[in-house]
């Protein structure tokens, strides 16, 4: 469920505090208290409790300081998701951003894959936060830069190039969500996935016998032992065999396009 709005406080205020061009206060409240310390913070919280327990008065009480004096540091809560948005992109600091960006498109788009995975399952609040307008700080516009920079020199259009990288992600947050609204819902009823199919059992064995659903019928009784990670892996190498035929007609199409200029190189374009 949706609880929150990127994009929807104060846009210059937070933009100036996601790309630092808002001044620290000269005193702080507590020594070692800083922006990158609020932040941390706030996503423990939202980590260990969800995004609604995210206020300006708890991650004052975590960081053991008053609520006022947070706001010498962000003006309100709705700035501070922003920033917490912006702080879980952040790359993870054994990978090499430049090492990365000379990997092979397929390897590029894989590990990019997994990383947004890894990231909404460390931060399932993300998936409360509607990022339809989202504002782009730092570490957000890294990682798109990198991913970008993966499909490089395939002859995609650019709009191409953005189209793969939002379709993956697009996959990738899909995913990411209904495999963590199950782990909710086990938690959240108190029954777990093999009991909540088990009492559904003797209906669609039922309804398999009545031959009005052959196609399920002949399905095998494996067929849906599959987890969602491995559901998920299975989409994730499909994704990218389609983007590997959009890349191989790309470079079809660039092919043609520099036989046409010149003229087909076989003579049939001789003037007689």
């Amino acid at each position: 469920m949706t609880t929150a709005h990127s994009g929807s406080g104060d846009l210059q205020r937070a933009l100036d505090l996601l790309w630092g061009m808002k001044e620290a206060p000269k005193r702080g409240p507590k020594p070692g208290l800083t922006l990158e310390r609020v932040v941390a913070t706030a996503v423990d919280v939202a980590d260990d409790e969800g995004l609604d327990a995210v206020s300006m008065r708890r991650v004052a009480t975590e960081l053991g300081v008053g609520t006022m004096s947070l706001y010498r540091y962000v003006p309100g809560k709705t700035e501070l998701l922003e920033l917490m948005l912006d702080h879980v992109q952040a790359f993870p600091p054994d990978v090499d951003a430049d090492e990365f960006r000379r990997r092979g498109w397929r390897t590029v788009m894989e590990t990019t894959g997994r990383g947004v995975w890894e990231m909404y399952l460390a931060h399932p609040w993300l998936l409360q936060v509607s990022q339809a307008r989202p504002l782009l700080g730092p570490n957000g516009v890294a990682g798109l830069d990198v991913a970008l920079s993966g499909l490089e020199g395939l002859r995609l259009t650019d709009r191409e190039r953005m189209g793969v990288v939002v379709a993956l992600d697009g996959f990738v947050s899909g995913s990411a969500r209904t495999y963590l609204q199950g782990l909710e819902a086990a938690k959240r009823t108190g029954i777990s996935d093999e009991e909540f199919w088990q009492a559904q059992g003797p209906y669609l064995d039922k309804a398999m016998r009545s031959g009005n659903f052959p196609s399920l019928a002949r399905l095998s009784p494996e067929t849906f032992d599959a987890t969602g990670v491995e559901l998920f892996e299975f989409g994730l190498q499909r994704i990218l065999d389609g983007f590997a035929v959009l890349i191989d007609a790309a470079a079809e199409r660039a092919d043609t396009d520099v036989e046409t200029d010149t003229g087909g190189g076989d003579g049939a374009g001789d003037c007689r």
